[in-house]
């Protein structure tokens, strides 16, 4: 005599089938979906620092030797950073005079901490504050930059000026405490230095 529940049975272990393998893969998936997440959030920040560092230097090069010109370099670094990077956590700009490699030359450095705020006296008398400080001695002031064709004082020809950006990046997602890492914090720095516009 046949049994009539045999189909019921099988249907009954075919579900707890699916609920135990859904067990096992959601974790995986949950790790992954997050780790695509904070990659894009990452490589965001870091495209936008780039780009903020390009645009300053960009400005830095136009600037020349004005009064001012750090205060209009920073806030073009602050305007150039957007969502959902946050310029709040950039902790620190530095302008400098840059060598063939692009890296800053000894002692010509301006450190600027994001801290307190400066406040600039521009060429058309305008002012401008920034929410940056100095930090130390300035090494590269404004007005001693080179931006004349034949060179400044045997310089040999205009300055390479670059900005350098220190952000602080902290993880959006749960994704160091899941994998049991803890909290994923990085510090991302991006530069970029370009050569002055010469005057002739």
């Amino acid at each position: 005599m046949k049994r009539i529940d045999l189909p019921s049975r099988r249907r009954n272990r075919t579900k707890g089938q699916s609920l135990v393998e859904f067990a096992l893969v959601f974790p995986i998936f949950f790790v992954l979906l997050m780790g695509v997440i904070e990659f894009g959030l990452v490589f965001n920040a870091v495209l936008s620092i780039n780009f903020a560092s390009r645009d300053g230097s960009l400005i830095a090069a136009e600037a020349g030797n004005a009064i001012g010109s750090d205060c209009v370099i920073l806030n073009k670094v602050e305007l150039a950073i957007g969502p959902p990077a946050n310029k709040a956590k950039v902790t620190k700009v530095e302008i400098y005079q840059a060598g063939k490699t692009g890296n800053a030359l000894a002692g010509k450095v301006n450190t600027y901490l994001r801290s307190g705020s400066t406040t600039c006296t521009l060429p058309d008398s305008t002012t401008l504050t920034v929410p940056y400080s100095i930090s130390g001695a300035p090494g590269y002031l404004d007005t001693s930059r080179c931006n004349v064709q034949g060179g400044c004082g045997g310089s040999g020809g205009v300055d390479t000026i670059g900005v350098k950006i220190t952000y602080s990046y902290s993880a959006f997602t749960p994704l160091g405490s899941f994998i049991g890492i803890g909290s994923t914090n990085y510090t991302l720095v991006e530069s970029n230095a370009m050569r002055m516009e010469p005057v002739l």
